[in-house]
């Protein structure tokens, strides 16, 4: 009989990585359900709002959703569709049906992230008709293919591995016909931190080499080395998860130089403080009214320590280093 293998540190740091999808998920559920934004699907990946959330929460929440969905949106146009998106560490991220309901959808939709993860987000889709009847719709045949980490159709496909396992990962994209010709936008939230920066690089590079048209689009934490960063980092230390790729989080210009060190021709970085101010400024005034904000000086801190940073290659010339804020 085979001998179990020991429970390491690394699979502690993993387990601790794993729990964050549902803390964003109870967040951006808390969220919609005050109404900042409106997200009919998370309630069949998220039964109940969890207990209650701060202001400034909501509203980080809120410039994180809608900053990456504008240049996720941007980045449709500019291809007229005609592209894929591969959302990495996707976790119950519902943007899929966001796009199927808006008639924006690309050629093929891809969601990667860890295999427990996908299994339990297939079994929801499986189980909930709001969730399966979209990918039914757009599927060519009545039956989805599925096994336990995987579930393709002809416009979603969710796969479940590690990214710090770049052949297995390539290997399983080309097995649900991801096309490297096609112009592609790869979306990351909170990922790439969680991986040492060699994982992280090989990543970013392997992207660039393999996809001559495309785009990155990484939020995560930026200005990491003050105090305020520090007690992000403790604070996280003391839950076993530990941001294995904080170095790379020191300054805008430490996330843009990932991508420009790893083969990519533009980037560019915003901290969420500035993305905040560059959303549409009659939905900030709305949202602004739904609760007290007790210390603006608080969600500024948050913000500024949190951050968009997006990269570009573009053989096709199609425009993409325009696509910003």
């Amino acid at each position: 009989m085979a001998s179990r293998q020991p429970f390491t540190d690394s699979d502690t740091a993993d387990e601790a990585v794993r729990t964050t999808c549902d803390d964003a998920s109870t967040c951006k559920r808390f969220a919609t359900s005050r109404g900042y934004w409106s997200d009919p699907y998370i309630q069949y990946f998220v039964r109940t709002t969890g207990e209650r959330k701060a202001p400034e929460i909501n509203r980080g929440y809120y410039a994180r959703v809608h900053g990456m969905n504008h240049l996720l949106d941007a980045f449709l146009r500019k291809t007229d569709c005609n592209c894929q998106v591969v959302n990495l560490g996707a976790g119950l991220d519902t943007t899929f049906w966001r796009l199927k309901g808006m008639n924006m959808m690309p050629k093929k939709y891809f969601e990667v992230d860890f295999p427990m993860i996908v299994a339990r987000k297939i079994h929801n889709i499986k189980t909930k008709p709001p969730l399966s009847k979209p990918l039914i719709e757009t599927h060519s045949t009545d039956s989805l293919l599925f096994d336990g980490h995987s579930l393709d159709s002809d416009r979603y496909c969710i796969i479940g591995t590690d990214l710090r396992d770049l052949p297995n990962l390539e290997e399983k994209l080309k097995k649900f016909q991801m096309n490297a010709e096609l112009p592609t936008l790869f979306l990351s939230e909170c990922v790439l931190v969680y991986m040492t920066p060699q994982h992280s690089n090989k990543l970013v590079h392997w992207v660039a080499d393999t996809f001559h048209t495309a785009m990155f689009v990484n939020y995560e934490q930026v200005n990491m080395a003050d105090r305020f960063g520090q007690v992000m980092v403790e604070n996280l230390l003391r839950r076993q998860c530990t941001l294995a790729g904080v170095e790379v989080c020191q300054s805008l210009d430490s996330q843009k130089d990932r991508f420009l060190s790893n083969g990519w021709e533009n980037a560019d970085a915003l901290d969420m403080m500035t993305v905040y101010s560059l959303l549409p400024q009659d939905d900030i005034a709305r949202i602004e009214r739904l609760e007290f904000l007790d210390e603006r000086e608080l969600l500024q801190q948050l913000l500024q320590h949190y951050c968009i940073c997006w990269a570009s290659k573009d053989k096709l010339r199609l425009g993409l280093s325009q696509v910003a804020f």
